[in-house]
């Protein structure tokens, strides 16, 4: 009996099994997968997050803001009180001073009140006028309140005051200086154009501080001091004997002969400690050098020279301030005296006639 051939099949049972394991491990896989994926942050989910955070923050800037208007709110809570009681305060003083007005005043009271205040202010005034004149070398007392020259240095520990002494100083003008220069002394000093230079060295040494030393010299055709026994010396300011009685002695001069401003120059330079401030007073350019001239005219030229000549005398680094009682015929005076002021670091003034 033949052998009945068996027949092999490929989907056995072993197979499927396999298959099956294989589909389930798959599926399980697949499972997991879609698990982990659902927990994933969508785009949407973030953009919401930060928005979120944007809110948040807003919500906490608004806070802040909150505090500061509430701060703000409180302080012009605290300045309107502030402006009420200060309004207040006003209307109270003007309906004080409505009801003083409101009182009738005689014209007696008024003038009686006011008598009472030109008193006090009169007071008040002599006060502050011995208080101002305590420090004062000498008092001197003027036609009016001549205080303006506040140009003038009239500080320093020397003081040289020169005073111009020649004819020219009796006027203004070359006629009467021609008409006084032929009549007495007596009449010479009461010039007007000289008692204004007297006036002038008076104001000058009432200013000068009680610490300083002073001279005081003349010139003409020379220069020397009021006092001869001083040529040379310098003068307390303190000593008031002695300040008065060389102003005695300026008074007692009459002017007379040229000007020569040589000698002047000369003379601030023969000290052996030099001044540290010079006050010159004069009225014009000089009309001779070191020697009297050959002619008996001398052109506006040459004495413009002559200026030149005398200010190289003058010894360096001394302030010069010139008080220039100006002279008909001689226009170029001011200029020159205004440019040895200024170069010389010192003042130049011409002051009204009314002064000191």
């Amino acid at each position: 009996m033949a052998r009945e051939k068996r027949h092999v099949s490929t989907f056995s049972l072993s197979f499927l099994d396999i298959m099956a394991c294989g589909f389930g491990a798959v599926t399980l896989l697949f499972l997991i997968l879609k698990h982990d994926a659902s927990t994933a942050i969508s785009p949407d989910d973030s953009n919401l997050n930060a928005e979120a955070s944007l809110l948040a923050e807003d919500i906490i800037e608004g806070e802040r803001d909150k505090v500061k208007l509430r701060n703000s709110l409180k302080v012009l809570e605290n300045e309107t009180v502030e402006t009420q009681g200060l309004s207040r305060r006003i209307l109270d003083e003007l309906n004080e001073r409505k009801r003083e007005l409101s009182i009738e005043v005689s014209p007696d009271q008024q003038i009686a009140l006011l008598r009472k205040q030109v008193g006090e202010l009169d007071t008040e005034t002599s006060r502050l006028r011995e208080q101002g004149s305590a420090n004062d070398t000498r008092s001197f007392i003027g036609t009016g309140d001549r205080q303006y020259l506040t140009g003038l240095k009239l500080g320093g520990q020397r003081v040289l005051i020169l005073v111009d002494s020649s004819a020219s100083m009796l006027a203004e003008t070359i006629v009467n200086v021609v008409r006084r220069r032929n009549m007495s002394d007596a009449v010479k000093r009461k010039s007007p154009k000289w008692q204004r230079a007297v006036r002038t060295v008076e104001w000058l040494v009432s200013q000068l501080p009680t610490d300083s030393n002073y001279q005081i010299y003349t010139f003409n055709t020379k220069a020397k001091p009021l006092s001869n026994s001083t040529r040379g010396q310098w003068l307390d300011a303190s000593d008031n004997a002695t300040l008065n009685n060389n102003i005695q002695h300026l008074k007692a001069l009459s002017p007379q002969g040229g000007t020569s401003l040589y000698h002047a120059f000369n003379a601030a330079k023969s000290f052996s400690l030099r001044p540290d401030n010079i006050f010159l007073i004069t009225d014009g350019l000089p009309t001779q050098g070191q020697s009297k001239p050959n002619k008996t005219t001398v052109s506006g030229k040459q004495r413009g020279v002559l200026f030149n000549e005398a200010i190289k005398l003058l010894p360096r680094g001394v302030p010069v301030n010139v008080i220039l009682f100006p002279m008909e015929g001689d226009p170029a005076a001011a200029a020159a005296f205004w440019q040895l002021g200024l170069s010389s670091k010192g003042a130049f003034l011409s002051p009204s006639k009314d002064w000191p």
